[in-house]
């Protein structure tokens, strides 16, 4: 029996960081595989294999682990928010499966559920510190694991950290954290380490008197503006207190004027606020992970009643552009980004802004916009205002199941397809799966649409119809009609192509000649002077 070159390869492979093997006959922990591909991202990327012994010599013993192997790829791609990719192979009548997953991000480790997993040979264990240190140094100083020497354990707020701890358990349901002492989950945390008290501690618990004196600069400022003009703030509160002890409070002052905007889709009427909760939170907390602590300035947080501005200090990290920050991962201060990650509170570590994106186009609003960004600041403004309803059906008739498939990419398709602007080329690889979803349709060499579908739960089936064009029974019909209104004088082959503007010449030939071997029309002549006549009874030449 010939072998597929592919499966001879993973057969003769050695098992190690780059490649696992796993029988799995029946099936395997989606947790598990998680923390495996976890591992090989951490270890340079690699391959999981399901379906073949991982001793030698090796044995395909087929795998019916994980029969919806794209539904898995993107639930992985969620929690690793690296690329994987998987490959299905028949051998014998056996299935193998393999996932084939990237390498992680330029000095970020990958996690799940807050832990970043390491293969030690074929053992799996949490990454080592050595490791996770000589990651970090890859992109650079992180200033926020860095220790402010002059702070003590009593520069910290007792009930900043009780929130946190609060949090920790809820997101991970360890309620040993409860029993710790504040040193000890501080130290868990690595908010502090043994040789004193990091900025990250500061920024997220520091009190008021200990940021006065060791970092003014970590200070976040609301303003609430009712319109754009210049002058004093018609609200004004400033925070200069670690993060945990005031990051409720901010969201309080927003939802205290926050509008609800009504959208009515048959009987029932749907209210979305202006700001939605999550996306505000994330661009916070993206400006708390992010801004530049050794710059002076401070977080500042506008709001007006159609928009919010949150500006911070310090320009995009090295490495990120507006071209590539929906894809690359790379913290500021990653001490802060760990921290936050493992209550909860940033919970698609690195990836919130993403998750910005999405609830954006979900809610049929502008997406974010970077106006103003320059080397010193990043400038980010949330249009809170519904650009058109009609998107919001388009969404609910895509459906929960369908949607927690897209990717960010996917959504961004959707919102380009329905707002006729131009598609990025980078997103264009994405189209051939929502057409397989039945979200998106092919209408020419590279042109796509929304599905009909979609179209018609906002009653512009007319327009879908304008969009692919008239169907071909129809467009033949008309180029009948035409050639019968002509009689006896024929009808030249560019004056039909004036029937059919839409149509390519090859395509107006091929209907020509399927009418034609109908026997509803004959053609007299050839080259360009050939003229086209109705055979129906009624114009006959001949």
């Amino acid at each position: 029996m010939s072998i597929p070159f592919a499966v001879e390869e993973l057969l003769e492979a050695k098992e190690g960081e780059g490649i696992q093997f796993k029988e799995a006959k029946t099936r395997f922990d989606s947790n598990e595989a998680a923390r495996c591909c976890c591992a090989l991202s951490n270890c340079g990327g690699g391959k999981l294999v399901f379906g073949i012994t991982d001793k030698r010599p090796r044995q395909v013993v087929g795998s019916t682990a994980f029969e919806q192997p794209e539904r898995t790829r993107m639930g992985l791609i969620d929690k690793l928010k690296v690329m994987v990719d998987f490959h299905l192979y028949d051998y014998s009548g056996k299935r193998i499966l393999v996932f084939d997953v990237a390498s992680r991000p330029l000095g970020m480790p990958v996690q799940v559920d807050g832990i970043a997993w390491w293969y030690e040979g074929d053992s799996l264990i949490p990454m080592p510190e050595a490791v996770r240190r000589r990651i970090y140094e890859e992109s650079g100083a992180d200033f926020s694991s860095k220790i402010c020497e002059q702070a003590v354990l009593a520069d910290l707020d007792e009930a900043a950290i009780d929130t946190f701890r609060k949090k920790w358990i809820e997101k991970s349901g360890n309620h040993r954290l409860d029993s710790l002492s504040i040193e000890q989950l501080l130290h868990d945390c690595a908010a502090i380490v043994d040789n004193g008290i990091t900025y990250a501690a500061l920024v997220l618990f520091g009190k008021k008197e200990a940021l006065n004196k060791y970092l003014p600069q970590a200070e976040v400022i609301f303003e609430y503006r009712s319109s754009s003009a210049s002058g004093p703030a018609n609200y004004r509160e400033e925070f200069r207190m670690g993060f945990f002890a005031c990051y409720n409070r901010l969201w309080d002052l927003i939802n205290l004027r926050n509008d609800k905007q009504h959208y009515q889709e048959g009987f029932f009427i749907y209210d979305i606020p202006t700001f939605n909760e999550r996306v505000v939170r994330e661009v916070i907390l993206n400006a708390i992970s992010h801004r530049n602590y050794q710059l002076g300035g401070s977080v500042f947080i506008r709001q007006y009643q159609d928009r919010l501005v949150v500006e911070s200090p310090g320009g995009f990290p090295h490495g990120i552009s507006l071209d590539n920050i929906l894809d690359r991962q790379l913290p500021r201060n990653r001490r802060i980004s760990e921290i936050l990650s493992l209550c909860g509170l940033v919970e698609r570590s690195g990836q919130g802004m993403n998750l910005v994106y999405e609830l954006s186009i979900k809610e049929a609003k502008q997406l974010p916009d970077f106006t103003g960004t320059d080397d010193n600041f990043v400038c980010i403004t949330l249009n809170g205002v519904i650009l058109d309803a009609n998107m919001l059906a388009v969404i609910n008739r895509i459906g929960d199941e369908r949607l927690e498939n897209l990717s960010t990419g996917d959504f961004l398709i959707i919102n380009a397809l329905f707002h006729e602007t131009k598609l990025a080329e980078n997103l264009r690889p994405n189209l051939k799966r929502l057409e397989a979803m039945g979200i998106v349709e092919h209408i020419g060499r590279s042109k796509y649409i929304l599905s009909h579908s979609l179209y018609a739960a906002v009653g512009k089936s007319g327009v879908y119809t304008r969009k692919v064009g008239l169907d071909r029974d129809t467009n033949k019909e008309l180029l009948l009609k035409h050639i019968r209104k002509n009689g006896s004088v024929g009808t030249q082959f560019k004056e039909l192509c004036q029937v059919l503007p839409g149509q390519t010449h090859n395509q107006i030939q091929v209907l020509l000649r399927e009418l034609r071997n109908e026997n509803r029309i004959y053609c007299v002549g050839k080259t360009k002077g050939a003229r086209w006549f109705a055979l129906d009874g009624k114009n006959r030449s001949e």
